[in-house]
């Protein structure tokens, strides 16, 4: 059998010569808080549950919500700071045992700046059918290759432990689907995570959309979708969080607060 023709894709192809920026300055924590209203905006998040961290290159300590307050209230002054033992060090909230999920992951996965876990409804659909999604649009192709599935449900992650053994069998993986459960996406700053959360919920809904139609899906050559995931990691990433930035803070610009 013949290897498919890698198309090249990303900046080797094509690099914009000035890309629309965010237009403010933003702090750490406001640009936390704009991380979680967007991705609440779109549906990514089920109420008060989930977490968002992100542990700057160089540091052991992470930003992260606290228990209690749902993602679309989220202001900048609202965001803790927890160490590598999930121990809050700065922050007027408590944060939930579940948090181990996200420090175990930077600990093993020094590239994972920043983890995004929740339970956005077309991924939950999926995960309760205990599959991952299948790749029918060209938009699947950022994960091509870079999907795990966890088959099986052991209840809330709420030790250390549990959290570390799941860090393990994940492995490398940038988006793991937890079956009956929800999503993990990481990335190598918010930009890249995010674009990869909001990516994952209309990739399950497309999948979900064309399987319920009994037909199976035309197949995408794998050589372009090679090509077309390295344009959706080095193109597309900065550029969507910089617009999900600008509409979330136009439409309450209170979250910087």
């Amino acid at each position: 059998m013949s290897t498919p023709e890698v198309r090249k894709g990303g900046l080797g192809v094509w690099a914009p010569s000035k890309t629309p920026q965010i237009g403010v300055d933003l702090s750490d924590e406001q640009m936390m808080a704009v991380a979680f209203r967007h991705l609440a905006d779109i549906g990514f998040a089920e109420n008060m549950a989930g977490h968002i961290t992100w542990q700057p290159e160089g540091q052991t300590d992470m930003f992260v919500n606290p228990w209690g307050l749902w993602w679309q209230e989220l202001t900048a002054s609202d965001i803790c700071v927890v160490d590598e033992d999930a121990h809050v060090v700065r922050g007027r909230w408590d944060v939930t045992p579940a948090i181990h999920l996200h420090t175990e992951i930077h600990r093993q996965r020094p590239d994972a700046r920043v983890v995004i876990h929740n339970h956005p409804y077309y991924v939950s659909v999926i995960a309760a059918l205990g599959v991952l999604p299948g790749l029918v649009h060209q938009t699947g192709a950022l994960f091509l290759d870079d999907m795990y599935l966890v088959e099986k449900y052991d209840g809330e992650i709420d030790a250390p432990w549990r959290a570390a053994e799941l860090a393990g069998q994940i492995g490398s993986a940038n988006l793991v689907i937890l079956a009956n459960h929800g999503v993990i996406a990481t990335g190598h700053d918010l930009a890249a995570a995010v674009y990869r959360a909001v990516s994952i919920e209309r990739v399950c809904r497309l999948a979900y959309d064309v399987m319920i139609t009994g037909t199976a899906p035309s197949t995408m050559n794998r050589g372009d979708m090679i090509g077309m995931q390295a344009s959706l990691i080095e193109r597309a990433a900065d550029v969507y969080w910089a617009g999900a930035a600008r509409m979330t803070i136009k439409a309450d610009r209170g979250v910087l607060s």
